[in-house]
């Protein structure tokens, strides 16, 4: 049986201070009645996403949109249909949204968001609005002063809010002692720090999460750490990007996106091919690979979370 297809407009609509975010409840008597969702609702036809949000969050809430961009394309197969939730971040608006249908609407802090519940669709959304748009990997430094200078130096001038602690030139105990290091300075500046190695290493430093390379990637069968933390991956192509999804990473990075100094071997991605591997992933993604903020705007438009660097942040 062909499924049909349904294009859904959704919203994650930011509070002035960019602590809230406004949801929705759905009403008892529709699917997934009684559950959380972000505002928004089916296009018309011949709308695109951000001319069917306009209608819809005006007829919903009674706000107008001034400013949004891209924040993430959802793909979710239901037994019955196929989702495709294309997600706006809203971070200007006219009006105070209320309920104009009688459904309940409330700012919901970022860090609360988990403990309400959503349709299945909307999970990718809930990490997507939790993660910042971009994400430090740490470069090899040998001397400790030195590394500890460019990451608070990251955390207090560039605002870095998600770090990857990355020193494969450290033995186990050197990378745990620096780890303890980098998270007590995470912690001073509400960043998240995710380790680069093994998974029960968090087990001896409490840091956010763990980041797994390619190779680790491949060889889990599940996840390997509670849901509670953060877990992303390194990924290179489709097959990587299913694992993925598959473990229940909460993110990943895709790369190389443009050529790089430390692989001028591999073949880059560019904007084109990264924008379809894109499209299907199950996760918010970082482009990674000769990145700079500069590049933050449009790894947004063509559906990434933002952009991962070391070079753009380790100064």
């Amino acid at each position: 049986m062909v499924k049909r297809r349904v294009h859904v407009a959704a919203a994650a609509i930011i509070s002035g201070d960019a602590r809230k975010v406004l949801i929705a409840r759905r009403p008892s008597n529709v699917d997934h009645g009684g559950l959380w969702e972000f505002p928004g609702g089916k296009l018309a036809p011949y709308e695109t996403g951000l001319e069917g949000l306009k209608r819809e969050l005006h007829e919903e809430l009674g706000v107008e949109i001034q400013r949004a961009q891209p924040l993430i394309r959802v793909h979710h197969e239901y037994p019955d249909k196929h989702i495709l939730l294309d997600v706006w971040q809203v971070h200007a608006f006219a009006g105070e949204p209320f309920g104009r249908e009688g459904q309940a609407v409330r700012w919901v802090p970022m860090d609360e968001l988990v403990g309400y519940p959503f349709p299945a669709a909307n999970l990718p959304i809930l990490r997507a609005v939790m993660l910042p748009t971009e994400y430090l990997i740490t470069g090899e430094e040998r001397d400790e002063e030195r590394f500890d200078a460019c990451l608070a130096r990251a955390l207090a001038e560039d605002g870095v809010r998600l770090v990857q602690l990355r020193a494969k030139t450290l033995d186990e105990a050197a990378y745990l002692a620096r780890a303890e290091r980098a998270l007590a300075l995470c912690r001073e500046y509400g960043a998240r720090l995710l380790l680069n190695g093994e998974p029960d290493w968090l087990e001896r430093v409490d840091a956010d999460g763990i980041h797994l390379t390619s190779e680790r990637l491949m060889k889990l069968e599940r996840r390997p750490i509670a849901e509670a933390k953060w877990l992303s991956a390194s990924t290179h192509d489709r097959r990587q990007l299913v694992q993925a999804g598959h473990i229940g990473c909460d993110f990943v990075t895709l790369s190389p996106l443009r050529t790089t100094p430390s692989h001028p071997e591999v073949a880059p991605l560019g904007w084109h091919d990264f924008q379809q591997l894109v499209e299907r992933a199950a996760m918010p993604v970082f482009a990674l690979g000769g990145m700079t903020r500069y590049d933050a705007n449009h790894a947004r438009a063509v559906g990434a979370q933002g952009i991962a660097s070391i070079r753009d942040f380790w100064k």
